[in-house]
C-alpha cells in the first residue's frame, strides 16, 4: 500500500456521503499517503460496531496503514476508538472537515485525540467540491446538527445543535456541480426540514428550493433526503407538488405509527399528522410515492403498538420502508427506559420489513407500461445492462438495444417491461 493517496471509508448517512469527499480532498492536499479514513455512523450500536470490525480488517490486510477515524461514533465517544491499537488519530465532526487538521491534526505526535465540544459549533461553513468518485447523482449539504432530544437518538450529541448553510452558497456548490455534468442533486443535511431560522430573513426549506430552481435553471432533478413532514412549510409544499423537477419521492421520519410511542420517544408529529400530510401530498401530486423510517421494538411498545405501525404502511401508502429493531444507545433517555426482548424487536422488524416487500412490489407491478426516466449510474456488462434509478427512485435496469450510445450520468427515457428482485426492468425509448 506504499505511496497510495489517501482512501475514506463511508459509513451511514448521506450527509457523511458528503463529508467524505471533502476529507478526501483535505487529506489529499495534506499529503496523506497510505492513510486511511474511517468516517464513522452512530444512529445505532451495529453501525459502530460494523466501523471497529472494518479497521480491524483494513489493519491485517495492511499493517502499514495509517488509520484515522471520524464521524458521529468517534465525535460522541473517542475513548472507544483511542483504546484500538489500531487506530492512529481520532478527529471529531468539526475537525474532519478543516485542512490543518490533516497537516498537523492540531495535536502534538503523543496525542492521539482531536474532538472538540460540538455543542460550541455555531456555524456550518460551505465547502465546494467538483463532483462526487464513482457517483452520477451529487449530494449537497445545507443544514447539519439538530435542536431536537427525541429520546432514542444519540446524534445530536454527535453533530451538535441546528445549522444552515446560507442559500446563496448552497445554489454556487450546485451550479458548480451542473457546470460539471451532474444532472441530479440531493439536498442533505441531519434535519433539513428546520432548515433557516439561524440565517438573516429566516428562509425555509421551501424557499431555498425555489432559489436553487430559479438560479440553476440547467439542473434537470432536486430529490430530498429524509424529512419531518410536522415541520414542512408551504412553500415546500408548493414546490414537491407543483415543480416537476422536484422530485416525486419523499422519505419520511416517521419512527412509529402509535401516538403513545410517538410522545415517549418526543417526537413532534401525531400519527394522524403523518396520515393528513401524506393525503395531502397524494391529493395534490397523486405520482409522489413516500418512504419512511420506522423503529420497532421501542420500549414499552405493546402488540397493539406495533400494530398502528404497521397499519401506517397502508393508511401513508409508504412503498419504501427502512425497518430498525430499537436500539439502545447509552446517554440517551430512552436507554433508561424498560428495554423489550431484543428477539421481539427483531420478530416485528422482519414482519413490517415482509410488509414493506409487499407495498414495493405492488408498486413495481404497476409501473408495468408506464414511461419513465432513469439517470443511469454504472454498466453492468455481464448482464448487458445498465443500472439506475427512475424519478422515484426504483432501482432499474435498462436492457435491449441502444446501451452503447448510454454512458453514466445521461437521463434515459425508457418503458417499465417488468421487474425482477425489486428491480425495475426498462428498454429505451429513444436515445
Amino acid at each position: 500500500m506504499s505511496n497510495k493517496k489517501p482512501q475514506v471509508v463511508t459509513f451511514g448517512c448521506r450527509l457523511n456521503t458528503y463529508e467524505s469527499e471533502i476529507i478526501k480532498g483535505h487529506a489529499t492536499d495534506a499529503g496523506l499517503n497510505n492513510a486511511v479514513i474511517f468516517n464513522t455512523c452512530a444512529v445505532t450500536a451495529e453501525a459502530t460496531r460494523q466501523a471497529k470490525q472494518s479497521i480491524r480488517r483494513m489493519k491485517r490486510k495492511n499493517p502499514e496503514s495509517n488509520i484515522i477515524v471520524t464521524g458521529c461514533a468517534a465525535q460522541i465517544d473517542p475513548a472507544q476508538f483511542a483504546e484500538m491499537p489500531e487506530v492512529g488519530k481520532i478527529l471529531g465532526n468539526q475537525e474532519k472537515l478543516s485542512l490543518e487538521s490533516y497537516q498537523d491534526f492540531g495535536i502534538s505526535n503523543d496525542e492521539k485525540v482531536a474532538v472538540n465540544d460540538i455543542m460550541s459549533v455555531k456555524e456550518t461553513a460551505p465547502h465546494l467540491i467538483d463532483g462526487y468518485e464513482e457517483r452520477t447523482r451529487a449530494f449537497v449539504q445545507v443544514q447539519n446538527g439538530c435542536d431536537h432530544r427525541c429520546t432514542f437518538c444519540i446524534i445530536p450529541y454527535g453533530r451538535g445543535n441546528s445549522r444552515s448553510v446560507p442559500a446563496g452558497e448552497v445554489v454556487t456548490q450546485i451550479q458548480k456541480l451542473v457546470d460539471n455534468g451532474y444532472q441530479e442533486v440531493i439536498i442533505t443535511g441531519v434535519d433539513i426540514t428546520s432548515y433557516g431560522p439561524d440565517l438573516p430573513g429566516s428562509p425555509s426549506l421551501g424557499t431555498l428550493c425555489q432559489k436553487i430552481l430559479n438560479n440553476v435553471p440547467d439542473l434537470k432533478r432536486l430529490r430530498l433526503s429524509s424529512i419531518d413532514s410536522i415541520e414542512t412549510d408551504e412553500a415546500l409544499f408548493d414546490m414537491v407538488t407543483s415543480d416537476m423537477r422536484m422530485m416525486p419521492h419523499l422519505h419520511l421520519s416517521l419512527q412509529s405509527g402509535d401516538n403513545m410511542i410517538l410522545k415517549r420517544m418526543k417526537r413532534r408529529h401525531s400519527r394522524e399528522d403523518a396520515i393528513e400530510f401524506c393525503n395531502s401530498v397524494k391529493s395534490a401530486r397523486p405520482d409522489v410515492v413516500f418512504g419512511a423510517d420506522i423503529i420497532t421494538g421501542f420500549p414499552t411498545e405493546t402488540e397493539a403498538m406495533f400494530e398502528n405501525s404497521m397499519k401506517m404502511v397502508e393508511d401513508c401508502d409508504l412503498t419504501y420502508l427502512h425497518v430498525f429493531p430499537y436500539s439502545e444507545r447509552e446517554g440517551t433517555p430512552a436507554a433508561r427506559m424498560p428495554q423489550m426482548d431484543r428477539n421481539i424487536r427483531k420478530e416485528r422488524a422482519a414482519r413490517l420489513r415482509a410488509l414493506g416487500n409487499e407495498k414495493l412490489d405492488a408498486f413495481l407491478s404497476s409501473q408495468i407500461g408506464n414511461e419513465v426516466e432513469i439517470l443511469v449510474e454504472k454498466a453492468m456488462k455481464e448482464e448487458n445492462a445498465m443500472l439506475g434509478h427512475t424519478e422515484h427512485f426504483a432501482p432499474a435496469k435498462i436492457l435491449g438495444n441502444y446501451l452503447d450510445n448510454l454512458t453514466s450520468g445521461y437521463i434515459a427515457k425508457t418503458r417499465v417491461t417488468g421487474y425482477q428482485d425489486g428491480i425495475l426492468l426498462t428498454e429505451i425509448i429513444n436515445v
